[in-house]
């Protein structure tokens, strides 16, 4: 698929998504754009069509949600592999995401959720038994994010 080029509307409807996709109205992001409303509405449905958006979720926190392990898995597989095991990965109980990497020996993040050890091991036992060398293991305090800024103008 090609790059979808994102013109000053496109950027300002993401930005105002990234802040908050549930509670913005399409009249409320139009006011943003200075654009109207059936405007954003169609701008929304190609930038989903295109895949610019992915879909929309709720961003959990797993420690107050009774979650408290987040681990990271730092992986190895063979190149040629890697992008092809990702939704195998993604089948495995407790995994939340996994991330290709692209430089460096470890080239899959694998990060899983759990109440305890015992939610967190097999996922690293099931890793292993797809083939994959598991580098390092690393516990998680906290996690934080922010939306990407630079889409939007002001």
């Amino acid at each position: 698929m090609a790059e979808y080029e994102l013109d000053e509307v496109d950027r300002e409807i993401l930005a105002a998504l990234q802040e908050d996709a549930r509670n913005l109205s399409s009249g409320e992001i139009a006011e943003r754009t200075e654009a109207s409303s059936s405007t954003v509405r169609k701008r929304i449905q190609r930038l989903e069509s295109e895949g610019v958006i992915k879909g929309y979720s709720a961003e959990v926190d797993y420690h107050k949600s009774g979650y408290p392990l987040r681990m990271l898995l730092f992986c190895t597989a063979p190149i040629p592999e890697r992008g092809e095991l990702i939704d195998d990965i993604l089948d495995i109980p407790s995994v939340v995401s996994v991330q290709e990497l692209v430089t460096g020996e470890q080239n899959l993040l694998v990060t899983a959720v759990g109440e305890s050890d015992d939610d967190i091991t097999p996922v690293a036992q099931e890793l292993l038994d797809m083939g994959l060398t598991v580098a390092d293991e690393v516990l998680v305090r906290s996690h934080e994010a922010t939306p990407f800024d630079d889409f939007s103008s002001g």
